[in-house]
């Protein structure tokens, strides 16, 4: 289950479980077309973990290419594969395995359950020690990433709360629950509002690579310019240093993020969020929703 905008846990394992990735030259291989089809299809990546036999990523369906995305990082990895280490046949087990996850704060515990995948298999200690996942792209000065870092080290805030974090769910599971289109990790409203976003689409027999917004969203101009007449009030004249007017702000993020479906970090943007980080734009929505973390 997928739609434009949704983001997943993806997993492909190779063919019987077999070494797939048995050295570095091809996981690194597999990296650059990751991030070179990443860039190609407009696929977001914010995590990976490449093991012997599988990898991880955590990635968003920024698109709507996502299958295309997957059969072409696959496909190529396996023709070099083949090239490399020989044989015939399928280099991976079937079609990719796609948890759908809900962003706050579901999709920052995805991110740290896939850099802890060493640690749980019993290669290391500490996640750090682990080449082959994305951890030390985060806060660090690099010239290449496959992650778009910016968007996880928005959600982590500092090296120091991410290492916090890791330490908390280095033993914890992720809260996944089946449907019967898939696996989700989220509460029970994303859920809800998942498979009707899903089933819509599938009714209305969307093509993802001709329409650009699957959810039918309304424009944030509209939605502040309707804000602003239903409030009396313009956005930029709303006092944030009142009770009243933080409370404003809470309901303009509700709108922009409901109703137009903006990223936390596309609402960051307007003047009135600005002073706000990432995580705190995540708690101030929870809150309005009466949604209670995990």
């Amino acid at each position: 289950m997928t739609y434009s905008g949704a983001y997943h846990h993806v997993m492909s394992r190779g063919v019987d479980d077999k070494n797939i990735f048995p050295n570095d030259e091809l996981k690194q291989y597999f990296l650059e077309i990751a991030r070179e089809k990443s860039m190609k299809l407009k696929i977001r990546i914010f995590a990976y973990c490449i093991m012997d036999n599988h990898y991880h990523l955590i990635l968003q369906n920024s698109s709507g290419m996502l299958s295309r995305f997957m059969r072409q990082l696959n496909g190529q990895y396996g023709i070099h594969y083949r090239k490399k280490e020989g044989g015939t046949g399928y280099v991976f087990q079937g079609r990719y395995k796609s948890t759908l996850i809900q962003e706050y704060p579901y999709l920052t515990v995805s991110i740290l359950y896939v850099l802890l995948n060493p640690v749980r298999a019993g290669l290391v200690e500490n996640p750090h020690d682990y080449k082959w996942s994305s951890i030390d792209e985060y806060f660090k000065i690099n010239k290449i990433c496959v992650t778009d870092r910016y968007f996880v080290e928005d959600i982590l805030e500092s090296k120091e709360t991410m290492k916090q974090l890791i330490e908390e769910w280095s033993d914890r599971k992720l809260p996944s629950k089946k449907t019967r289109y898939g696996k989700v990790i989220g509460n029970d409203t994303f859920e809800k509002s998942a498979i009707k976003r899903y089933d819509r689409r599938r009714i209305e027999g969307e093509s993802l690579r001709m329409r650009k917004n699957d959810y039918n969203f309304i424009s944030p101009e509209r939605v502040i310019g309707s804000f602003e007449r239903n409030k009396g009030i313009k956005m930029e004249g709303i006092k944030l240093n009142t009770l009243q007017g933080k409370k404003l702000r809470s309901e303009l993020l509700l709108l922009l993020k409901d109703i137009s479906g903006l990223t936390y970090k596309e609402i960051a943007r307007y003047q009135i969020f600005k002073s706000m980080k990432y995580f705190s734009l995540g708690k101030v929505y929870q809150r309005s929703k009466g949604i209670k973390a995990i």
